[in-house]
């Protein structure tokens, strides 16, 4: 069996603010974003609440309008604000005032970009798929029935998306053949740390496979946090209690008498970086691409320019899946190869960055399983 993960970078559309040219910018948009939808979902707003929300309200772009660039402000039933010569004003006083919300606005994905995509996932051929930043598991049904045929594919019969923490809607989900039944799974969600705070930026979903052979396979799918924007002491700080929390999970498993695990995923960091050390050292895991039989085309990154600092795609084996392992590579046809020279072979299709599949490779490991 073909066991691959694969970071779709969404499949029908995106956060506005995550396509901007500089990253760093779109981080601290979506910082505003999340800080805040926290302070109007106060029960009651201090004085000081008030002053940061039109603060926040004023950067996301919102001081004359209810629609900003990148985001917008639902007032369905009451008010929030009000808005005059005077500027802006926060007239409710809690929660209970209004009814609304505030939500990022979003943008379609290119077309081809998102037959890319399709071709990609055909490609690499994989009988169970981790997928990484996909919307919901609605779009990746109609994704799989409408765009997958149209490139020549054929949809998977199991999906399973569990909504995580991330408002941006980039879940991790999992894909599988007919004859790889999804059976029990279990979200970590709710996961928090000794003060209460969420551990996972998305979640870390078990998902139990059944091969046609009638061997289990727990997988873990991941997307760890990232090192976008300004404060990276924090970003590593979030990303190593991710990867012990991860760890723990895995370690439980082994205990509990699983053997066939996988921990897949973008962990956004490289092997030897200090955040992700507890994979590394506090479990029995081993990375697929360390396998001598695995072939990474040359390139050992998967995202980017493929250069090892760029090596944040992950397919880590419990010691009986590695003793399993036949081979594996890196799938980069939908990745942009570059120019001068151009790096890897691509869809026929991708003549344009922005007609990218993903700026991540899919990985994929073959198993005697």
């Amino acid at each position: 069996m073909r066991l691959a993960s694969y970071n779709v970078e969404n499949l029908f559309d995106r956060a506005k603010a995550m396509n901007l040219a500089d990253p760093a910018d779109g981080d601290a948009t979506l910082a505003d974003f999340a800080a805040l939808s926290v302070l109007i979902n106060q029960v009651v707003y201090s004085d000081a609440d008030k002053t940061e929300m039109v603060r926040l309200l004023t950067t996301l772009g919102l001081a004359k309008s209810d629609t900003g660039p990148f985001a917008l402000l639902r007032r369905n039933r009451g008010q929030l604000v009000k808005r005059g010569a005077a500027g802006l004003t926060i007239t409710a006083n809690g929660r209970s005032d209004w009814v609304g919300g505030l939500e990022l606005r979003r943008t379609p994905i290119p077309a081809e970009a998102m037959r890319n995509t399709a071709r990609a996932i055909h490609g690499v051929g994989a009988d169970v798929l981790g997928i990484v930043e996909v919307e919901n598991r609605p779009v990746l049904r109609d994704f799989m029935t409408e765009v997958v045929p149209a490139v020549g594919g054929t949809p998977f019969a199991h999906l399973m998306v569990i909504d995580g923490n991330d408002e941006r809607g980039i879940d991790v989900g999992l894909c599988s053949r007919a004859g790889f039944p999804i059976g029990t799974m279990r979200s970590h969600v709710d996961d928090a740390d000794d003060n209460g705070r969420l551990i996972f930026s998305r979640d870390c979903p078990e998902y139990c496979v059944t091969t046609p052979a009638g061997n289990r396979l727990i997988l873990l799918v991941n997307h760890l946090k990232s090192k976008s924007g300004p404060n990276q002491r924090g970003n590593n700080a979030r990303r190593l209690l991710q990867a012990r929390r991860v760890a723990e999970i895995y370690n439980g498993l082994i205990a509990a008498g699983e053997t066939n695990i996988a921990v897949l995923g973008d962990l956004n960091d490289t092997p030897a970086a200090a955040p992700l050390a507890p994979l590394f050292t506090d479990t029995d895991l081993t990375d697929a691409q360390t396998h001598p039989n695995f072939d990474d085309g040359g390139f050992p990154g998967t995202y980017g320019s493929a250069t090892a600092a760029h090596k944040i795609d992950y397919i880590l084996l419990s010691p009986a899946l590695f003793a399993k392992v036949q081979g594996g590579g890196i799938y980069r046809r939908g990745m942009w190869p570059g120019v001068r020279p151009k790096k890897w072979a691509v869809f026929p299709e991708l003549k344009r960055p922005e007609d990218a599949a993903s700026d991540h490779a899919a990985v994929f490991v073959d198993l005697d399983l």
